[in-house]
């Protein structure tokens, strides 16, 4: 291959990367409170409080993304419908960036289901 095609390839690489990463970040954001997380039987638990209700956040221990979070304060990303790996509502966990308008490392993506 010439070096130009190469540059070529590897910028549209990080076009979709880049833009992956801001269109996720970029959806609804919902600030959360994990009050609890336990594994049960290969299923990671998470009893968290959203700024609307109590939610219930789970996923398989055993997947890439499937994280147990300490009880404190994290940031919700709604994805878009038939996104994620569950068979529900999923989102994504990330930590609390440094304003309340960003978000910092992604944590976990998770099933959703409301109390």
């Amino acid at each position: 291959m010439k070096p130009k095609s190469i540059l070529c390839i590897a910028a549209v690489v990080l076009f979709v990367f880049l833009f992956g990463a801001a269109s996720a970040r970029s959806q609804e954001k919902e600030l959360i409170t994990v009050k609890s997380a336990e594994v049960n039987n290969g299923v990671v638990l998470i009893t968290a409080r959203s700024e609307k209700a109590p939610i219930d956040l789970q996923c398989t221990k055993d997947f890439l993304g499937c994280a147990i979070l300490k009880p404190g304060g994290y940031v919700m990303v709604h994805l878009p419908k038939n996104h994620g790996l569950y068979e529900c509502s999923n989102v994504t966990v990330y930590a609390k960036g440094q304003s309340p308008d960003t978000v910092g490392e992604e944590l976990g993506t998770y099933c959703l289901a409301e109390k």
